[in-house]
């Protein structure tokens, strides 16, 4: 029985690290553009497909790590360039409207493109045993999904905090005219932020792809749990992701075992409970 709790609590940070990658692009986005993006779970969406395409074709999945956070990108910077940029100083619900109809149309096209039934993706032939600790075994990849996603949540901690980027970034999240009066081109500085932000999407994509597979209804899934973790987290805070994530992705793999038919209901209770305690979040401000 213990090692049953034990391999759900490894799930759930695994689970955790993965909405962080989510979350974090989401909470980023919103922090500098005071933009809501709900079309952030249809580029976690491409991400995934773009894993299966590349693995279909070469049978690389690096290469598919590498491909799918910056085809992502790619797509979000001109999305943004395009059509985003229009409508930031338009209000919350005009936002919603037209990124839930990018959402729309990335997942028609992926049903066009790839077809409606999902698509399984195999993990990396080097990562395809088990980690041994005892009597305790644990898949090799899902480590290792743990690892990089730890690895790239601290590159994006140094970036924001310890580089020029990452100083604009805060600075224009806090008062983005006077970042424009001091030289910067803030409209640049935005296109960079949300395909950086999505691209984090497009990553999270490729990574569960060979736990989840990939198919065209999990954008909708993956943007529900997003909320749910920037709400607790509290929406603009980095530390605020990483521990809603946590928190989301070890309540969620416990209770799967304790409670299978309660699993979201218990998601969505933490949520209304921290909504009770501090509406604005565990790390959010008013």
């Amino acid at each position: 029985m213990l090692n049953v709790y034990l391999f759900q609590i490894l799930n759930g940070l695994g689970l955790g690290m993965i909405y962080f990658l989510i979350s974090v692009g989401l909470t980023i986005i919103f922090g500098l553009l005071n933009f809501v993006n709900f079309a952030h779970g249809a580029f976690f969406l491409v991400g995934a497909y773009v894993c299966y395409t590349a693995v279909s074709l070469t049978g690389n999945f690096w290469l598919a790590l590498v491909a799918g956070p910056l085809v992502v990108g790619a797509i979000a910077w001109v999305t943004e360039r395009a059509l985003i940029k229009r409508v930031y100083h338009l209000p919350h619900t005009f936002q919603i409207l037209i990124t839930l109809g990018i959402a729309l149309i990335i997942q028609e096209s992926a049903i066009m493109i790839w077809g409606p039934v999902g698509k399984s993706v195999p993990a990396p032939e080097m990562l395809r045993g088990v980690v041994r600790f005892g009597n305790f075994a644990y898949p090799e990849y899902r480590l290792f999904m743990i690892a990089l996603a730890a690895v790239i949540g601290l590159a994006l901690w140094l970036l924001l905090e310890r580089t020029r980027f990452g100083a604009l970034v805060r600075a224009g999240s806090e008062n983005p005219e006077q970042v424009a009066l001091l030289g910067t081109n803030i409209y640049r500085l935005f296109s960079l932020t949300f395909a950086l932000g999505v691209a984090l999407a497009g990553i999270a994509g490729v990574l569960s792809a060979p736990i989840r597979g990939a198919h065209p209804f999990i954008g909708a899934e993956v943007l529900g749990i997003a909320f749910v973790v920037v709400v607790i987290g509290g929406m603009g805070s980095f530390t605020g992701a990483l521990v809603g994530s946590l928190l989301v992705g070890l309540v969620q793999s416990l209770m799967t075992s304790l409670w299978p038919q309660g699993a979201s209901l218990m998601i969505y209770g933490a949520m209304a409970a921290v909504i009770l305690w501090r509406p604005y979040g565990l790390f959010g401000r008013a």
